[in-house]
Order: structure tokens, then sequence, then C-alpha cells
């Protein structure tokens, strides 16, 4: 099916639905706390929904009448019963010498009757034949990062900057002892980019420890600063910025049995990215993605898990501006010699079979999508599952690919986004989906596709309250491109008045914000707007993620010009429309689009009569190496490209009025950003408004966010 046709079918679809559901909504408003923190207005889900390790069965959390219960069901029986209540299980644990529990842990199943919790600093077992829990082993109350190995009977976690295993029956074990805090184990490494979210990685028997070793003593001190004490007190963070010294990282390996560490002989350059660190079944090598600071070639590396000798480079994937890995290796589990690789080297990422000598046996999948995650094998290894975009850029769905011959079979059924998990035996998958019509529903699905049962099937949360008609469609970038939109006009809305517009950005890398879900992905301040009066509009313009390399690269060394453009596209869309009030359109966003909102002020002057941006990236020079370098290359390598960017040298242009926001202690994009931009405004004698949001970092959460819209949404008011 072609995106083209696809378009224009789901574009007729969801102007008739939203036309239905506007004759059926009701008259409620949305209230900032609703839109901000009221949890009864998102879709019911089912709390901890998971298989059971072994088994065909699920379980999740159901409350009922204050009870909370956990339930047991099977993919082949409709039957679900209650299994535990959490008095029960918080019994069993206090039995033990823990204190009372508030709400169900997250359970890990080691197996069909028994389950694992990590609460209290401790490891709990709870067995449901015998209804009693037993005490694993203990951590130190002042551990921050733990993992559980995979028998779920050895925690590692870290504590300060040094690593440690704590095992049944013996004292933990120290794994780094290092004085010097600028030297840290165990964690994240490369600011969790290349799709690392974790520094520690056990081996498939738990025999061994992987672990990131990062040192940064070469990195220049940042200071964030804590206001609450008396006097405020200075806390520094190793900030890495684009040119500037990286900290420098490499791999250790701890055997259990013998106490003994060996370092991957990663080599040299020493400010190279050791990414997607992945054990062989064996647990006789670990493979690392090892990425050059320009970030534009990547080795697959081959080390000895046992002496950290290099043995083999697999191959070797080029790209004229960047390469960016995200996935470790997936093995095949009937045939430990051969994995699968997901690889953008054809512009879309795409699935690769591989034997360990780094032969490729043939490439999977292909075409002008993305592969989006890898769910798993099919028990005989014959088959992968996996999800794409293969319907359209605004969609994900189930797929299997064969392993033989790389015939592939669509499995969920339904236009929208589908998330799965697929069954420990591999015959079933449970399938959680929405689309901008459908709040939730959960299937259990077989590996064909056919429906077994429907777990869920979540009525409207918004049934009650009176929203306006919300549409998805595409507009045309300069180039042809297909550049997706979302619209929501107000409630009732007289198309013989002028509405203001607000159009909300973000358009950076790895962000999608307008798709085929729930409410397509617009959020419920949005909606609060619409119901205010505004015409709130969103276009994921290039840069932004899941539509291959082209779209992504378009902005490569000159982040914000080509996403402007796209964005101005948006605007003369707008301006198009009859109802559009085309001297009242404000524009806001968060990170990437603080970012784009202040650069649209300052390098469009007169488009945009207000804005109001958050957290913004101000220079360039001032963000983190491997993120901005990725983008923009170093500043020595790409100077226009830094000048033309930095906001500090459109300050004078800016014309309207921009409210700036940012957190004070925000270790992403730092507070020098935006005042920076405030110096310079002073000199130049440019006047706007400012408003800091004292002990956040990154993002207002909890109850400050509801303050935080509303001060957004008022600047909006009084100046829009």
């Amino acid at each position: 099916m072609t995106v083209s046709y696809f378009t224009k079918r789901l574009a007729l679809l969801l102007l008739l639905v939203a036309a239905t559901l506007q004759l059926q909504a009701q008259d409620k408003q949305l209230t900032m706390e609703d839109a901000i923190i009221n949890p009864t207005l998102l879709p019911e889900n089912m709390q901890q929904l998971r298989w059971v390790a072994g088994t065909d069965d699920f379980t999740y959390i159901r409350e009922n009448n204050g009870t909370k219960a956990l339930v047991r069901g099977s993919a082949t029986s409709k039957n679900q019963r209650d299994i535990l209540t959490l008095q029960q299980l918080s019994a069993a644990v206090e039995a033990v010498g823990a204190d009372k529990l508030n709400s169900f842990p997250v359970l890990h199943w080691r197996d069909a009757n028994t389950f694992v919790i990590n609460a209290q600093n401790s490891i709990f077992q709870y067995d449901l034949k015998s209804g009693k829990a037993t005490v694993v082993t203990t951590y130190a109350e002042t551990a921050d990062y733990t993992e559980l190995d995979p028998t779920m009977q050895r925690v590692a976690y870290t504590n300060g900057n040094n690593l440690f295993v704590s095992a049944p029956g013996a004292p933990d074990q120290a794994i780094t002892d290092d004085a010097n805090v600028a030297v840290v184990y165990g964690q994240a490494a490369h600011r969790s980019e290349f799709g690392i979210t974790k520094g520690t990685f056990w081996s498939p028997g738990g025999s061994m420890l992987a672990f990131y070793k990062m040192d940064q003593r070469m990195v220049t001190d940042y200071p964030l600063v804590d206001i609450n004490p008396l006097p405020a007190k200075q806390n520094n963070i190793k900030y890495p910025m684009a040119g500037g010294k990286s900290h420098e990282v490499t791999v250790g390996v701890y055997d259990l049995r013998s106490r003994k560490t060996v370092y991957l002989k990663t080599g040299e350059p020493a400010d190279q990215y050791l990414t997607n660190v992945t054990w062989s079944p064996d647990e006789k090598h670990i493979y690392v993605a090892v990425l050059n600071r320009d970030q534009n070639h990547l080795k697959l590396n081959s080390y000895s898990a046992l002496t950290g000798a290099f043995e083999r480079t697999l191959f070797e994937e080029r790209q004229e501006k960047y390469v960016e890995p995200e996935h470790g290796l997936y093995f095949v589990p009937t045939k430990p010699d051969q994995f699968v690789w997901i690889s953008e080297r054809t512009g879309f990422d795409h699935l690769y079979l591989y034997d360990t000598s780094g032969k490729e046996i043939r490439q999977l999948t292909s075409g002008e999508w993305m592969v989006t995650d890898i769910l798993g094998f099919s028990p005989k290894g014959d088959e992968l599952y996996y999800t794409s975009t293969a319907e359209s850029p605004l969609e994900r769905h189930i797929y299997a690919v064969s392993l033989r011959n790389g015939k592939v079979r669509r499995i969920s059924q339904g236009s929208g986004t589908h998330h799965a998990q697929l069954s420990p035996n591999s015959k079933y998958i449970i399938d959680n989906y929405s689309s901008q019509v459908t709040p939730r529903k959960i299937w259990v699905l077989n590996t064909e596709g056919k429906v077994l049962q429907t777990l869920l099937n979540a009525n409207n949360p918004l049934a009650e309250y009176q929203l306006g008609e919300t549409v998805i469609f595409p507009i045309k970038a300069e180039d042809g491109t297909d550049l997706y939109t979302r619209m929501i006009t107000p409630p009732n809305m007289d198309k013989s008045k002028k509405y203001p517009v607000v159009v909300y950005v973000y358009g950076g890398p790895h962000v999608q914000l307008v798709t085929n879900s729930w409410l397509g992905g617009a959020n419920l301040w949005m909606h609060l707007m619409a119901q205010k009066g505004y015409i709130v509009f969103t276009l994921d313009s290039r840069g932004s993620g899941d539509r291959g390399l082209a779209f992504e690269q378009a902005t490569f060394r000159q982040l914000g010009t080509v996403e402007m453009a796209d964005q101005l596209r948006g605007v003369g869309y707008l301006k198009s429309l009859p109802y559009v009030d085309a001297d009242r359109i404000g524009v806001h966003g968060w990170s990437f689009g603080g970012f784009m909102t202040t650069s649209l002020l300052t390098r469009h002057p007169g488009v945009f009569k207000v804005g109001v941006a958050g957290g913004p990236v101000i220079d360039w020079k001032y963000y983190e190496v491997m993120y901005t370098e990725r983008y923009m290359d170093a500043p020595e390598q790409n100077p226009k490209g830094y000048e033309e960017a930095s906001l500090l040298n459109h300050v004078q242009d800016l014309e309207g009025k921009l409210l700036m926001i940012h957190g004070t202690v925000d270790d992403v994009v730092v507070w020098q950003h935006s005042l920076q931009f405030i110096k310079k405004a002073v000199d130049e004698g440019v006047q706007l408004d400012y408003f800091v949001y004292p002990g956040h970092p990154h993002n207002v959460r909890g109850k400050d966010r509801v303050h935080l819209m509303r001060k957004v949404t008022r600047y909006f008011d009084e100046n829009l």
C-alpha cells in the first residue's frame, strides 16, 4: 500500500470520525489540573500486564473497591482469577522483616509459581504455593541504580561512583573501589545517546557482569546551584560541550566466581563511543559497536569476555554524515552463531541476518519505512517478530519475517499504533492498541494474528467533555516531502469568524508528535487551548524521527534552518484558511522546541506575534558533545553552521512578545543558554519576558507543571 493512498484514506476516515465525535461531545470543560495531572482522563490501562515465565499465562494488577490484587489469566482461556492481594504480599514480606507495602512493586517472574520483587533495598522472592516470602539478598540503603541478574538471585548496584554486587549468603562484593568521584562505574555512558539506557550488562547465566567505566577527569566541571541551603550550595556536574573534551569510556568484565575484572582492549582514540554492548549466548564473547567521535564510521567488534582481548571486526558501516547505532545484537535462539542486526545503511532501519564471523547471510527487510522494535523469535528460530512503520509513518504494526527467505507477513489488525509483548514460548502476543479515535484496546493474539481474547476495551475518558475537531493531514515541504500535521479546532467553531493559532513545535531528532494514536498524539493542554478558542497546530518537520535518514539528515550542519522552512510552510497553510487570524499566530515549544520557538521569532520576525520558549538551546556550542557533533559536527569543523544557528546572533531581530522559561538546575540544556540570551538582550536593549523554576531540571513535573502551563496559557491569553 502506498503512503499517498493511505494518506487519502486516513484523512477521509479521520474527518468522518472526528465529525461524529463532535456531535456526540458533551459540554464539560477541561481545567488545567484535568489537562496536566488528572489520571482519570487518561485511557484505562492494565497495570503491570506481563507474561509469566515459562507459561502461556499473564498477570496484571487490578483495583476493586480499594483492594489491589494480582490477577492471572491465560492466552488459551478467558478465565481470570485473583491470585494474590497486596495485603497478602505485604504480610508475607513483613513477616521476614520488611516494612508495609503501599503498592505492588514491579514483579519479575522466575517461573510459573515464583516471582521476585526489588523493594526496600532488598530482593524478596514470593512463592504462590506456600504464600511465603523469603529474603534473597539485601544491598546498601544508599544504592542508586540497580539491576537484577537473569537468575534473579543477584543484584548489581551503584553506590556513589562505584559498582557492587549483592548475592545470597555473602557480603556485598565491591567490584570497584575508586576514590576519584570523576571516574564512575556501572552508569549509563555517553550521555545516554546511541540507545544507551544503563551501565551494567549481566551475562546470560548471571555469572559475569560487564559494565561501563567512564573517566570524566578531563571533562570540565559545570556548576549547578542548590538554593535550598543557606548559603546556597554549588553542585558540580561533568558536562562535555561540543568541541570540548569528551569523557573516556572502557568496558569492564567482572567474573563473580574468580572475583577478577578484565577490561576490553578497545584501543584508541580514547574519546570514541562504545555502544550496544551485547553478550554472546555462551558468555565467551562481548560485542561492542565502536563509533568514532566524528560518528561516521562504525566497527562491530568482538572481544574475549575472559581476557578482554580484541578478536575481530565483524563488519564496518560508514556514512557521509553520521551513523547512529541504537540496537545490540539479537541472537537466533536455535543458532547461537547467528544474529540479527538493525541498520539504517540503506536509508531506513532494516533487519540483517549475520553469522558471528561477520558474514551477511541476507537482508531480511527492505523498503522506505522503519523497523522500530524487535519483539523476539519464533520457537524454532525461523521467524522474527518486529514492529515497523511499513503501513504508514503515522502507524506501528506487528510483523513476522522468515529468516530463511525474508518473507514478511503482517500480524496486527486495525489502523493505528500497536505495542506488543511476545510470550515466553513465542506463541502469543499481547497487543496494546490505540488510534486517533480508539482510547485503548488490549488483545491476546496468536502469531498468525487471530484475536484470541480481548483483555481491555477502554471507554473514552473524555466522553463528557466538549472537545474540538482533530484532523491529521500532510502538506508538502519545499522539496515535495510529505510533512504530517495535526490541527485541533475549537468546539462548535464558526468558520465565518477569525481564530488565533498556537503552533506547538519540537522538530528535533528522535521525536514524532503526529501519530495515529489516541487523540492523534496530542495532549490535553492542546484541547484545553482549543476549548478556550485557539486553533492548535503541530507539524513534524524534516529532522524529526522515524522517517529515515534523508528526512532526518536534511538538517545536518544547519540545525534550525530546514526545520523553520517546514514550519513556515505550515504557517502558510494556516494563513490560507479563511477562519485563521494571520495576525494572531503564536508558537510554543520546549528543549529543541524552545530553540525552534526562539529561532522562529528572531530569524523570521513578524510571522509570529507571541512565543513561549521553554528550556531552549540558544547556542549549540553550549550543548553536549555526542548529540551536537552528530548533527552539527564540531564547532571548528562547521563554524558557519554554528554561527547561523546561534540565537545570540539574532537577538536584535526579535519582534513580538517572547516568554523564556528555564529550570535553574537543568543538566540537559544548562541554564547558561537562556541567561546568555537575556544578557545579549540587555546589551542590545531588547525587551522580553523571563521566568525560572528554582530547583527544577530540564522538565517541570508534578504539581508545579500546572503552574507552568497556567503561565504559558496566560501569556497567550494576554498577548494573542
